[in-house]
C-alpha cells in the first residue's frame, strides 16, 4: 500500500483511549498492516475515510473483496470477535478470520454498504432495525459459561453512574435529579430480571452500524455485551446523532419508534422508554468532560424520553 497517512483525529482518539498502548499501536501500525498483508495474502489495502479507534481498510484476498480491521488487543476487541463468531453471519457481517493476540480481524465486505442512517423514512429505518435485531439478538438463547467471560458486562458500564454524586459533592450536576433517580430505580429491577437469563447484545446497535449488503441489512462492529435484551434499543433511540432539529418533531419521531418497537417485539411502551432513558443518561456520562460540560445532546434525549407515556 502507499505511504500511511493517518488522520490526526484517529491518532488522537487512539492515544487518548489506550494511553501508552495506543502510542505504541500507532507507532507499530505499518508493521502490523504488513504482517496482516502477508498472513492473508492481501492486496489493494485502502484505509476507510472515517477511521475512529481501529484501523479499518478495504482490501482484496485474491479476487475477493474483504475488510481488514486492526485494533489494540484488549477485552473489547476480543468480545467483538467472539460475538461475530456466535452470530455466524446471521444478521451480521461475517468474520472470516481473526487473531485475538494480534488484534486482527478479517471481515466480509458489505456491498453497497449503504448505512441505515442514509434512508429518509424513519419508520422504514425502525422496521429494518427490528428485522436485524430479531435475527442477531432475539432469536438466540442464553449465553453460558465459559463464553460469558469473553464478553463485556452491561452492569460494568452502568456502574459508572455511581460516580455522579461523589463527583458533584452529593448532587447530580447536569443530570436532572428526577431522571437519574428513575434510571437508578429501573436498573435495580432490570438486573434482578436479567440475572436468570444473560443475553448477548450488540451493545452499539444504531443507524451507522447497520449496513445494506447483497445479503440484506446486517450489523457491523458489535461490542459484544452481556445484559438484558431491552438495552439494545437504547443506542438506536438517540441516533442518528444530533438528530434533534426541534423538540416537537423529535418527540413525535420517538413516539412513533416506541409504537413500532412495541408492536414488533411485544415489549411494553414503558419498558422501551425506560431503557432508552437509561442509555441516554449513560451516553451523557460518557461524554461528560472534566470541566462538567459535554453530554448535552444525550441529556436532551433523556428529558424528551421521560415525557413520553
Amino acid at each position: 500500500m502507499d505511504e500511511l497517512n493517518l488522520p490526526r483525529d484517529f491518532i488522537k482518539n487512539v492515544h487518548n483511549a489506550f494511553d501508552e498502548e495506543g502510542v505504541q499501536f500507532i507507532a507499530n501500525l505499518p508493521k502490523l498492516i504488513e504482517e496482516a498483508r502477508q498472513r492473508w495474502e492481501l492486496s489493494d489495502i485502502r484505509p476507510v475515510p472515517n477511521l475512529s479507534y481501529n484501523f479499518v481498510a478495504f482490501a482484496k484476498r485474491g479476487e475477493e473483496e474483504i475488510m481488514l480491521k486492526i485494533g489494540v488487543p484488549d477485552p473489547e476487541l476480543v468480545s467483538e470477535m467472539t460475538a461475530l463468531k456466535l452470530f455466524k453471519g446471521d444478521g451480521s457481517c461475517r468474520l472470516l478470520d481473526c487473531d485475538e493476540n494480534r488484534g486482527f480481524l478479517l471481515l466480509e465486505r458489505l456491498n453497497p454498504g449503504t448505512m441505515l442512517s442514509e434512508l429518509a423514512d424513519d419508520d422504514q429505518r425502525t422496521h429494518i432495525a427490528m428485522d436485524v435485531m430479531q435475527k442477531t439478538i432475539l432469536s438466540r438463547g442464553e449465553v453460558t459459561s465459559p463464553l460469558l467471560n469473553k464478553f463485556i458486562k452491561l452492569t460494568t458500564w452502568f456502574d459508572a453512574l455511581k460516580k455522579i454524586r461523589p463527583l458533584f459533592n452529593g448532587g447530580t450536576g447536569p443530570f436532572p435529579k428526577k431522571i437519574l433517580e428513575h434510571v437508578e430505580s429501573f436498573l435495580s429491577d432490570a438486573w434482578d430480571d436479567h440475572a436468570q437469563s444473560p443475553h448477548l447484545l450488540h451493545g452499539d446497535f444504531h443507524h451507522f452500524n447497520i449496513l445494506l449488503s447483497e445479503r440484506g441489512w446486517l450489523v457491523i462492529d458489535p461490542k459484544g455485551v452481556i445484559g438484558p435484551a431491552g438495552y439494545e434499543i437504547g443506542p438506536l433511540m438517540i441516533n442518528p446523532w444530533n438528530s434533534i432539529s426541534d423538540r416537537s418533531s423529535f418527540k413525535a419521531q420517538t413516539e412513533r419508534r416506541v409504537s413500532i418497537i412495541s408492536e414488533r417485539l411485544g415489549w411494553e411502551r414503558e419498558f422501551i422508554i425506560n431503557w432508552a432513558t437509561a442509555h441516554a443518561v449513560l451516553s451523557s456520562w460518557w461524554d461528560l468532560q472534566p470541566d462538567g460540560t459535554g453530554g448535552e445532546y444525550s441529556l436532551r434525549c433523556a428529558e424528551i424520553f421521560s415525557e413520553i407515556k
